[in-house]
């Protein structure tokens, strides 16, 4: 889906300028040694990008860095309220209900809160495989059971939902390791099973604002039955996790008001960070060109993963996802064992890039491109050169 009717969405936005992150605490630079017990690697890997936040975003945080209090605050103000709701409508063409606002400091955090409320221990979550490492340690954290089942197989889905003791299905919209975006049909049947064996549904919908053409993310606010709730933030696609913060929309009253009694009692999280609201409302507010621009930034890097890969690679037949920045890519087909690539890329070519067992997905790897393009262009060379050192 395209939106390009904002006039500035033709600014150059200096995505192609690096910014130096080495040193700024960052998980996906300086954390890289951790996950691949290597340090200097050039990292490809956590879901956050290279970019700076767009200009309007920064502005907002400066005039409020300059004021100079950082008090308690109120997150159930008509800013925020009413930029939520403007997005919606015009991005989704969707109008929310603002009353069935909640706020916490992550999508994952609002999860678990929802696991909570709506399941007990050893209660089956039932999920799309590959799946989303977070959803797993978020799952298994709290004693529940994930309850895998292949993308694309409708059969196995109802098979888990129908299950005595699934309680959730925990849907990832886009979806997140693959790029997927559902479609009308498939929402339309995955709230028809949820309904028919009383599943409550959870659609985690972070990646929605960064769908690219010919494509289009439907929220399930158009679908929810019975007992559900939508989590998301803007953090992902305007690039400012760190500074924390989400919302979601919990469709039923009690639940809401159970929801938000728990934060502000149990969790003591009544007061959000300052500074998280300011750059959503921003965001919201003035920063559709800028990603505009950026997804279509975006859309030119992973067309040259597709290229490079398809021309040493014919039989990968690799297209690009359907939403993100993040490239799924299937190395089955070339029989390429995982522990040797990762040793190849790591030790040779001196670059990170996820390995799909983290997914449950042996055989794939998932290439973060969110990164000016000479970086997209290392990355896809080095994975491009090991695996024809393999072949």
């Amino acid at each position: 889906m395209t939106y390009d009717s904002d006039p500035h969405s033709d600014i150059d936005f200096g995505f192609d300028i690096p910014v130096d992150r080495r040193g700024t605490w960052s998980v996906q630079w300086d954390g890289v040694a951790e996950r691949f017990g290597a340090a200097g690697l050039l990292p490809f890997t956590i879901s956050d990008m290279d970019f700076a936040c767009p200009p309007q975003v920064l502005a907002a945080l400066q005039e409020r860095v300059a004021h100079g209090v950082f008090g308690y605050t109120d997150w159930q103000n008509e800013e925020f309220r009413s930029a939520v709701r403007d997005w919606y409508r015009d991005r989704h063409a969707t109008e929310i209900d603002t009353g069935r606002l909640v706020y916490a400091p992550s999508v994952l955090n609002q999860l678990s809160q929802l696991l909570r409320m709506w399941t007990g221990p050893g209660d089956g979550i039932v999920v799309h495989t590959p799946v989303y490492d977070g959803f797993r340690k978020a799952v298994g954290g709290l004693g529940r059971e994930l309850r895998g089942v292949p993308l694309g197989d409708p059969a196995a889905l109802e098979a888990a939902l129908a299950r005595d003791d699934s309680r959730v299905l925990l849907l990832c919209s886009p979806h997140n390791p693959t790029g997927r975006v559902w479609t009308e049909p498939e929402l339309t049947g995955f709230a028809e099973l949820a309904e028919r064996y009383g599943v409550a549904v959870i659609s985690d919908e972070i990646h929605a604002d960064f769908v690219h053409d010919g494509h289009r993310h439907l929220p399930w606010t158009r679908f929810g039955r019975g007992r559900w709730a939508l989590i998301t933030s803007g953090t992902k696609s305007f690039n400012f996790p760190a500074l924390t913060g989400a919302y979601g929309i919990v469709a039923a009253a009690a639940d809401h008001a159970e929801f938000v009694r728990r934060m502000e009692t149990g969790e003591g999280l009544g007061s959000p960070a300052v500074l998280s609201l300011t750059a959503h409302i921003a965001a919201y507010r003035e920063g559709g060109g800028w990603l505009d621009a950026l997804r279509a930034y975006v859309a030119g890097n992973l067309s040259l993963v597709a290229s490079r890969l398809n021309s040493a690679f014919p039989a990968l037949s690799w297209t690009p996802p359907q939403a993100g920045y993040l490239a799924w890519i299937d190395l089955r087909p070339l029989g390429v064992d995982d522990a040797a690539l990762q040793r190849e890329l790591v030790e040779v070519e001196r670059v990170a890039i996820m390995p799909g067992a983290v997914y449950g997905a042996p055989g794939f790897v998932r290439l973060n491109v969110g990164c000016p393009r000479t970086k997209a262009e290392a990355g896809v060379g080095a994975l491009v050169r090991a695996l024809g050192r393999l072949g």
